[in-house]
């Protein structure tokens, strides 16, 4: 799978690459660093009383996915960066310090997009978009195969999906309100 991965990583270093794209995909990329950017969002939807109950489901979807896909898959795989494959790559980025499957910062954006979404339709306009962004901002950077971009997207969504419904089915158990 490696050289199918290197092959889609190369034909993007060499034919997408731009001025333009190499200014601002280390800037999407950030909007998944550490989830930052999507807490934020989580703690603005808690503050508001008819979102709040999408706001604990993110926070609680975000801390799912650092346990399965950071502290546990990461760990287990262990697979090596591609920029640690080809070494003739100039990154625009610093290097992670993780292992490479599943990208963390695509995991955290689709977990967040999938609940925002499934939570309602006129967030999917600003989430999918910024979550998609931020997972070929992984690719372009050259800091994780396409493979680990796919996982997570594969990922997020059931962590997303299992968490919104569970989380929801708990809420109204328990009678929280919005």
């Amino acid at each position: 799978m490696t050289e199918f991965d290197l092959n889609i990583l190369n034909w993007i270093y060499k034919n997408l690459k731009c001025d333009f794209l190499d200014f601002l995909m280390p800037i999407v990329t950030h909007l998944g660093t550490g989830g930052v950017f999507w807490i934020v969002i989580a703690i603005i939807l808690i503050i508001t009383k008819k979102y709040r109950r999408t706001g604990i489901i993110m926070l609680a979807g975000m801390l799912l996915g650092l346990i399965i896909g950071n502290l546990i898959i990461k760990n287990v795989v262990a697979r090596t960066r591609p920029y640690d494959i080809n070494t003739n790559v100039k990154l625009l980025t610093s290097k992670p310090f993780e292992y490479s499957f599943p990208s963390g910062h695509t995991l955290v954006s689709v977990i967040s997009a999938t609940i925002l979404t499934l939570a309602s339709k006129k967030f999917a306009i600003f989430a999918i978009p910024i979550a998609l962004l931020v997972a070929f901002s992984r690719l372009y950077l050259y800091v994780h195969f396409p493979t680990d971009v796919l996982g997570a997207i594969i990922l997020g969504v059931a962590i997303g999906v299992f968490t919104f419904f569970y989380a929801n089915k708990i809420m109204d158990n328990k009678k929280l309100r919005r």
